[in-house]
Formats: structure tokens, sequence, C-alpha cells
């Protein structure tokens, strides 16, 4: 048999691919090596912020007396905390194993090794396909740091399965991942170090708000400008304003990134174009192999799930003839710490080098009602920048309450080109967070 496509991965970009194809009719194979859902599922999205919920209802409780409720001594139990975390990800495995069904896609457990042109050879059986969709994602990465294979340094992967809390924390890299673990262990009482050799935490978050979120982690100390030059047993050693530091911890966390995962699948044998920085494609996610599409964290485009299962939406669209593309000038992005930060569009940096006229502007979020009554005087705040001449939306970035939840709007407005005044005309509920985006828009006007 013939399948119209075979998909290499079976995470967000791999299922969500799988899923739509099967939905039009189209015989699909499916070729996981571990389980489905990929690294956003079992090693990634959904196991970080389950652990995260855990915290924050841990916090909720110590500090809910300002608002009139009263908890005895809240506890953090770490091993119930991750038998919900693997109860939630054993549901979701078996909801995807249910859509594959539903679909009428075929999944092979297995290596997916590309072996000539359309064919992928999964444990010894050679299967064929007319199109196949290369979703095989991205793998945690560690720098070459002397004594970096220390029993005390941890990946994203193993610090999830930790059977103990410890009592101190030292992560290397201020990245996504590096501040969400932040949060989780410093907000239950770790003592929690972050050394990041940038100047800034999330380099791609807006200047502004980036110290305004280091800020609201007040019990993280951030080590800024500071580059690992080694670790020793618990112990690492950085360099920082030219003198030599160093912080000992129960634990390493080493966030400094992931790869995309290119090698030892077989790219070479059909001459597909790519290196360590991932799987080149267009906007239709097609590769320069007729019939090969490339999807997710392996293109190195954008390492969000998110993304990866739009681009599995274009790639199945343009299979099936139907016109799709990427755009990606509105992709939304969030930091799941304690505060959420979250953004879409560019940000006053991007608009100054790309000499963009703008004009910007911000709100607290503490003027909002709801926030207030929900969150009292925590951090928040809501930045907007539009094109100046036009008052086009141009960018919205957040910091503070469930602002994850509220950036997919700004994301389709951006994508519409809504101006000023077109934002002014849509009803958002009140009292709502997110009227904090209209309000601080039309500010503008």
């Amino acid at each position: 048999m013939t399948y119209d496509i075979i998909i290499i991965g079976g995470g967000p970009g791999g299922y969500i691919a799988a899923e739509r194809a099967g939905a039009q009719g189209k015989s699909v194979l499916l070729v996981e090596k571990a389980n489905l859902g990929g690294v956003c599922l079992n090693e990634g999205c959904i196991p970080t912020k389950t652990l995260l919920n855990s915290a924050k209802l841990y916090a909720h409780g110590i500090h809910a007396g300002r608002f009139g409720v009263t908890f005895d001594n809240p506890r953090f139990d770490l091993a119930k905390a991750m038998a919900w975390k693997n109860e939630v990800m054993e549901k979701l495995r078996g909801g995807i194993a249910y859509l594959m069904k539903k679909y009428k896609v075929t999944v092979v457990n297995g290596n997916g090794m590309i072996t000539g042109q359309g064919k992928v050879m999964v444990n010894g059986t050679v299967y064929e396909g007319t199109n196949i969709i290369i979703a095989t994602g991205s793998s945690t990465f560690v720098p070459p740091i002397p004594g970096a294979d220390s029993k005390s340094v941890l990946t994203s992967t193993e610090i999830l399965s930790l059977s103990t809390m410890p009592k101190s924390l030292a992560v290397i890299g201020g990245g996504v991942i590096g501040i969400e673990f932040a949060s989780f262990f410093s907000t239950l009482g770790v003592k929690t170090t972050v050394i990041e050799m940038m100047p800034e935490i999330i380099p791609f978050m807006d200047a502004e708000l980036a110290p305004m979120l280091r800020k609201a982690m007040s019990s993280v100390d951030f080590q800024l400008n500071a580059k690992v030059e080694s670790i020793s047993g618990n112990t690492v050693k950085y360099t920082k304003d030219g003198k030599q530091e160093s912080v000992t911890a129960d634990i390493i966390l080493m966030a400094v990134g992931r790869r995309p995962n290119t090698k030892g699948m077989g790219f070479e044998s059909i001459g597909l174009d790519f290196d360590n920085k991932g799987v080149r494609v267009n906007d239709k996610m097609q590769t320069n192999v007729p019939g090969v599409y490339a999807i997710g964290d392996v293109t190195g485009k954008y390492l969000l799930a998110h993304a990866a299962s739009r681009m599995a939406e274009v790639a199945v669209n343009n299979i099936a003839g139907v016109r799709d593309m990427m755009r990606y000038h509105a992709m939304p992005w969030a930091v799941y710490g304690i505060p959420e930060a979250a953004g879409a569009g560019l940000t006053e940096a991007e608009l100054k080098k790309a000499n963009v006229p703008y004009r910007t502007a911000s709100m607290p979020l503490r003027v909002n009602g709801r926030f207030l009554a929900e969150n009292g005087e925590d951090a928040g705040v809501c930045k907007v920048l539009v094109h100046e001449k036009t008052s086009v939306l141009l960018g919205v970035h957040m910091l503070g309450g469930a602002c994850s939840e509220m950036i997919y709007g700004a994301a389709a407005m951006i994508e519409s080109e809504l101006r000023v005044k077109d934002i002014s005309e849509i009803i958002f509920p009140h009292p709502s967070i997110s009227e904090i985006i209209k309000d601080t828009a039309i500010s503008l006007h």
C-alpha cells in the first residue's frame, strides 16, 4: 500500500497533520518513536504547565489572606503534584490515540528513516508514501561546558521526574524554559539562581517588560552578562564583569535551548537541504525535494508547539491542493511563569531597527477592575505599538494575569491589520482583564 502521506514524528506538528489529513480522507501513516504528543505533551508544555499550576495554587494559599481567605499551613506535596502531572499526560495521550483512530490514521511505533524518495523504513519495514512530512522535533542542547556531564546537572526532561524537592537550584539559561522552572521552584521556597550570558532574560521579549518580569520574580537571584566556564560537582563557575564567580546548588538545570532533530534520519538519501539549524522550507512548508515537507521545531524557525500545529495545517492544505501559507509576523508567544508574560507582533527594538515609525502606550494592569480585584497590586502591564501614520496595530506585549489566554486576540488583530479605530469598536466583556488591550490601544487614538 502507498499512503497519501507519511508523517515522521507524532508531536503537536505531526499528530495535527495526521488529524487534518485524515479528516480530508487522506490515507495517513504516522511514525512516532516514543509517546504520541511528542516533547510538548511528554517532556515540555503540558507537564511544566501542570506543575506550574500546582505552584500557583500553593502561592494563592499562602497569600489569600489579603483577600479575606485564610488557609492553615498550606503545604506542597511533590509526589502528588507529579502524580497529577502523569495523569494529565496519560489522558491527553489517550485523546490523541482516539483522534488517530477516528480519522483512520495508521500509527507505527519506532524510529522512522527516509531510505529514498517516498520511502520510510520503520523497524525494518519500508513504507511508501506519495508525500512525506518531516516532524521530528528538537532535543535539549547541552553545550560543551567542562563538567556538564555531572550527575547534578539535569535537563528539562530529567527535572520533570524529581522525587524530592531540592533546597537550592542553579539554572543555566534565562530563556523560556529556564524562567518557567525558576518560577516553579522559587515559588515553592527553593533558593534559585539564574545564570544568563546575555544582558537580559527572554531575548525576544520587549526590552521594557523583561526587567519588570525579573523584578516580579524577586526571590530569584539573576546573574546577567554571566558566562558559565565550568561545572564542578554541584558548583557552577562563571565569569561576570571580568571576575570569577560561582554558585553551588543541589541541582543544576541546563536550560540553554534546543536543537532540531536532523541527524541519523536519512535526509541525505534524498538530497534534502538541511544543516544543524534545521530543514529549510518555504512558506508552504515545502522542502527542496518535491513531495517532502517539514514542519515544527525541525525547521528551526519557531520552536513553539502552536507554530508547529499551524505549519502542519499549511503543509496538509498544500498537499490537498488548497492554497495556504505561513505568516510569522503575528506569531504569539507566552512565558508561563509566575507572573506570566506574552506577546505578539513586533517589539519596540525591532521597529526601530526596521526604521518603522511608531507610537506606543503602556498601562499598568492594576487600573483594570477585574485584575485589581483578583490580584491587588501584583505586577502587570500592557504595552501597545501602532504605526505612527496609519495607526495599524503592530505589536502587543503583556506581563501579568492570564495574559497567555488573551494574547491570541492581539495576534488576530495584528494579523487582520486592525487600526486603533477598529479596535475601539470591538466590544470586550466587562469586567475582564482583556479590556486592558482595548484601553491601552485607544489611548493612542
